[in-house]
């Protein structure tokens, strides 16, 4: 090795030092403003999320019957379901909100359609009753603890995934742009990704953000005391869904579930920040990195990705990816 090697050498090693220990800091800092949070106001933010949007409905009732894919970072487990005709696994870094989507996995599997009546179902969301004849079967649905910068599941094994409200919580670029590369790496060659992210511009919104505004934030959380499920969250509950679990093979790898293993290794909940005098409902905060117009299809190309299509919707930018060098019809 010449000497004229050497400075190079060192200069790698220490850009690599440099991007370890930056990558180390991202996620422990992520590991107290975004998974301990979550730990922490699981059930409270579980009892707001019982809703399917709109849009990702409407993406997931258009899969063919029989596809499988994934829901990375599917919280409470809200879009297992809505199309009863497809296998899906849903996934997520916290352990709290994977039990919450258990019990819905439960009702999803022990609950079967009338027969013929599956387009029903999927209008209402997944939301049905259990039927007399019990007569005809439904495709599976499971859940796991995942990271979502290092998922489990093979290469090129599924027709779709979504990715909803997860990616804005990554606290850098780079790490944003892997969480994209690794949902790119589980779809096969035709398969598409529905990515959603919180937009900078919310000028209408209560919250005011905008062009000029600040990306990375901490964006309070008030954990209600005594705060019950709602009575609509309670009555989704109560309903099933319209599969019954064949998933049992599908697609989890050889790779380790997460960087930090659930149980035990899961961050410890996020304690409240201080609250103001006279309060007394915690409040948290949660990291976001609020996305400017045309930077999620930036960070979809620069992870490998082709952008299908994409738009604003309600506060939040979405994008329809799949892998480049893939030619899809419209």
């Amino acid at each position: 090795m010449t000497s004229s090697a050497l400075p190079s050498q060192s200069a790698a090693e220490a850009a690599a030092k440099l991007a370890a220990a930056a990558d180390a800091e991202a996620e422990a800092y992520e590991s107290t403003h975004v998974h301990g949070v979550y730990e922490a106001i699981a059930s409270h933010f579980s009892a707001t999320r019982y809703k399917p949007w709109p849009a990702v409905a409407s993406f997931l009732r258009a899969l063919p019957p029989g596809a499988v894919g994934f829901d990375v970072g599917c919280g409470n487990g809200k879009y297992l379901g809505v199309n009863p005709d497809v296998v899906m696994i849903g996934s997520d870094r916290s352990p709290s909100l994977i039990a919450l989507a258990k019990s819905r996995v439960k009702q999803i599997q022990s609950v079967r359609p009338y027969p013929n009546q599956q387009n029903s179902v999927a209008r209402t969301g997944g939301e049905i009753t259990s039927s007399p004849n019990n007569s005809t079967p439904a495709v599976g649905t499971d859940v796991l603890v995942a990271d979502g910068l290092l998922l489990p599941f093979r290469e090129r094994t599924a027709d779709f995934a979504i990715c909803v409200a997860v990616i804005h919580h990554m606290s850098t670029r780079a790490r944003r742009q892997e969480a994209i590369r690794q949902l790119l790496r589980c779809l096969k060659l035709d398969g598409q990704v529905l990515l959603y992210v919180w937009a900078l511009e919310q000028g209408t919104s209560r919250r005011g953000w905008d062009e000029g505004s600040e990306q990375d934030l901490l964006v309070p959380w008030v954990l209600k005391n005594n705060q019950p499920n709602t009575q609509k969250q309670q009555q989704h509950q109560k309903k099933g869904s319209s599969q019954k679990n064949q998933a049992e093979n599908a697609l989890t790898g050889s790779a380790g579930m997460s960087r930090s293993p659930p149980t035990p290794g899961a961050p410890p909940p996020a304690e409240p920040a201080a609250t103001a005098p006279g309060q007394s409902d915690p409040v948290f905060q949660r990291y976001y990195h609020l996305y400017r117009k045309g930077e999620l299809e930036e960070d979809v190309l620069a992870a490998g990705g082709v952008i299908i299509s994409s738009g604003y919707e309600k506060d939040n930018w979405w994008v329809v990816a799949a892998n480049k060098g893939v030619h899809h019809a419209g």
